[in-house]
């Protein structure tokens, strides 16, 4: 991808698909000169003040939405949190409507969440061409800014990639979090990338992306230096995919016991909400090789860096 090329597509963040190691790089460490911001006592940068920034939820979550709403905040943006459930959407307004009528107002910036993949690069494709849209998490696809600040809380533990074994746990055929996550740590070199999970649950032709698979959580975390598990979802744990929740925890759900298997320093991560006691054990979630707080800290840094870049790339593209 050459220089120009990565340009038009920082205009929006859609996904990792694509982008270069210098891009991703860059990403992360301008989310390493934002961190600090946090720990001052006025927490802000004037970055985008007069820039408007909506976040734009099609599916409930808490943790995303907010932290993307702190790291507008932290950069002067106004925000508009737009509930979509309560919208005009559900009393037949379009949602190119919708959209018009957010551009009317002068937004510059639309954080989309969407329970269908693809729905952010479709919006991106409607939207007027001031506005640069950022993937929250659409689908199976991608989520891509948490892949971002996992990498993040990765480098900042870790130092580097290139050595690093990274085992990720659980339901990867359903996990828009599984496939960002592979690809961007792919982009930065890891030595070993490993999906571990029940055969129910591994998507056909994942190691096209460069994964090894295990269908056995014992030797698939052997030794690896970071594990992610990955939240199992409450319709996934009463399907035929899986005999029950319970029987998952036995055969898939990480404790002390299995964990002394990775690396004696390895890092425990989750994209969070955590279900304890079916992906993971609550001694390993708040025991000391966990960095899963470290990850919602990092996630605010991350996304003010992704935020400033994309309104930056767009504002060049229109000069």
């Amino acid at each position: 991808m050459n220089q120009l090329d990565e340009q038009e597509r920082l205009k929006h963040f859609l996904t990792i698909e694509g982008l270069s190691r210098a891009l991703l790089t860059e990403v992360l460490d301008t989310a390493e000169r934002f961190s600090p911001v946090g720990e001052r006592a006025v927490k802000n940068v004037p970055l985008l003040r007069g820039k408007t920034v909506v976040n734009l939820f099609f599916e409930p979550s808490t943790r995303t939405r907010t932290t993307f709403e702190l790291a507008a905040k932290r950069l002067s943006a106004d925000i508009i949190n737009l509930n979509i459930a309560a919208s005009a959407t559900t009393k037949g307004e379009s949602l190119t409507d919708t959209l018009r009528t957010l551009e009317a107002m002068q937004c510059d910036m639309f954080v989309v969440r969407h329970q269908n993949s693809g729905a952010a690069a479709f919006i991106a494709k409607k939207v007027a061409p001031h506005i640069s849209v950022i993937n929250a998490g659409d689908g199976r696809y991608q989520h891509p800014t948490q892949a971002m600040l996992d990498m993040f809380t990765i480098r900042r533990v870790k130092q580097n990639f290139n050595d690093l074994i990274v085992a990720i746990v659980g339901d990867i055929t359903h996990s828009r979090v599984a496939r960002s996550e592979i690809q961007a740590l792919s982009t930065l070199g890891v030595a070993e990338i490993r999906v571990v999970g029940p055969k129910t649950l591994i998507p056909d032709k994942i190691e096209a992306l460069g994964a090894q698979v295990f269908n056995d959580i014992e030797t698939g975390i052997a030794g690896a230096d970071v594990v992610i598990m990955l939240r199992l979802q409450q319709e996934r744990m009463n399907s035929p995919l899986l005999p029950s929740a319970q029987e998952y925890f036995q055969s898939y759900g990480l404790t002390e016991q299995r964990l002394k298997l990775a690396d004696k320093n390895a890092i425990v991560m989750h994209p969070g909400p955590i279900n304890r006691g079916i992906e993971i054990d609550s001694a390993v979630a708040d025991g000391p090789q966990s960095v899963i707080l470290n990850q919602v800290v990092h996630g605010i840094a991350v996304r003010m860096a992704v935020m400033s870049l994309v309104i930056g790339a767009h504002a060049a593209g229109t000069n």
